[in-house]
């Protein structure tokens, strides 16, 4: 997790530190670079907190990772789950620019509970900006969380509506409440309904659906990728983009 352990926004599902951020550390890049090539990673998710507090949203900080991660490690997979950049389509170039092998932006929720779930964020935001990185040629990956308070066919509404953006790769798992302030676990989903989820994505056309009760983003994100390139998807490049 890239740019502090400070978020600036309070969702009403996460654990993270709300307190005003700290400035970013221009140091941050070259040491995630380093731990990754230490580590012998060959498949590297990168995420961070939202940074509303700056102009970009942060994707500075993200270009340069990758840029890091690349030099350091040139064989390692990047990954990158990334906040909604304030619906600026600028901010999330810089990002698409850098051609991580793999761009993820969470939908969370299904569209009634955004408002209870994601205060700050918006469900119609989150789909635009998962279309307009489709359209620059990345991979996309989104999330899903269940137990809530949903109903089976508002999570098939959400599948859809990601699915129709052309995300390749969706995780479903199990909201887990981390505090008695936070929202709290309205129903816990069976594993055989999530295993029907992960059948249903794959008819709506998902190259790749993990879901089960401990799955989060980064769960098996190499598996994702690779099965997103047995299908043969073009592979992110600034060239590829380029126009």
């Amino acid at each position: 997790m890239i740019l502090g352990d400070r978020c600036t926004r309070s969702c009403g599902f996460c654990l993270v530190d709300t307190r005003r951020p700290v400035a970013v550390d221009a140091e941050e890049p070259r040491r995630v670079g380093d731990a990754v090539r230490r580590l012998g990673l060959a498949h590297a998710v990168v995420t961070c907190v939202a940074r509303d507090d700056l102009p970009d949203g942060g994707a500075a900080a993200f270009a340069a990772t990758i840029g890091a991660i690349r030099e350091a490690s040139p064989g390692t997979g990047v990954e990158v789950l990334i906040s909604d950049c304030h619906g600026d389509a600028e901010a999330l170039a810089t990002i698409t620019d850098a051609a991580p092998d793999v761009l993820g932006h969470n939908l969370e929720t299904v569209a009634r509970l955004q408002r209870a779930a994601r205060p700050s964020a918006s469900y119609a935001r989150s789909l635009a900006l998962l279309a307009r990185a489709k359209e620059s040629g990345m991979v996309t990956k989104s999330g899903i969380m269940v137990g809530l308070g949903e109903t089976e066919g508002e999570v098939h509404a959400a599948m859809a509506d990601l699915s129709g953006v052309g995300v390749d790769i969706l995780t479903i798992g199990q909201y887990l409440q981390p505090s008695a302030r936070h929202m709290p676990v309205a129903r816990w989903w069976d594993p055989s309904e999530l295993a029907a989820l992960a059948e249903h994505g794959e008819r709506l056309g998902f190259a790749h659906v993990e879901a089960g009760p401990l799955v989060r983003s980064s769960y098996h994100a190499r598996r994702g990728a690779q099965a997103v390139a047995g299908r043969g998807a073009r592979v992110s490049s600034p060239a590829v983009r380029a126009g």
